[in-house]
């Protein structure tokens, strides 16, 4: 999928989720890129037909198998795109950081709500 078709899903998401915020915008730009990204190097892989796991020659002369380097570089764009997900909370942890802190305000704190309470009175 290209970017442009990630940032309107994910500014949807974000509306649907109640943490869309319009200074939001760049880190779902920058998300979008992310995912464009993963999605144009899976592709790549899954069209080469090649293995997910390789054969590698060390300096040494050792032979090892690894996973494709195509393969490592969308885990890679994965974790990075978790991250975003999670600051836009679009996760259920990043959701409960939003609503907890940012989205509601400043809570006050008991001290504070008794001389509310006491001026109230007055």
């Amino acid at each position: 999928m290209k970017a442009k078709s990630w940032r309107r899903r994910l500014k949807d998401c974000c509306v649907e989720a109640g943490t869309y915020r319009p200074y939001f915008d760049s880190v779902i730009y920058t998300l979008a890129k992310i995912l464009e990204q993963r999605d144009e190097t899976q592709k790549w892989f899954d069209n080469s037909g090649e293995d997910p796991v390789i054969f590698h020659t060390n300096k040494a002369g050792a032979t090892n198998l690894e996973q494709h380097p195509a393969l490592v570089i969308v885990a890679n764009l994965n974790k990075q795109a978790l991250t975003y997900f999670r600051d836009l909370g679009l996760t259920p942890l990043g959701l409960k950081r939003i609503d907890g802190k940012a989205m509601q305000g400043e809570e006050q704190s008991a001290f504070a709500e008794l001389f509310a309470d006491l001026e109230d009175d007055e």
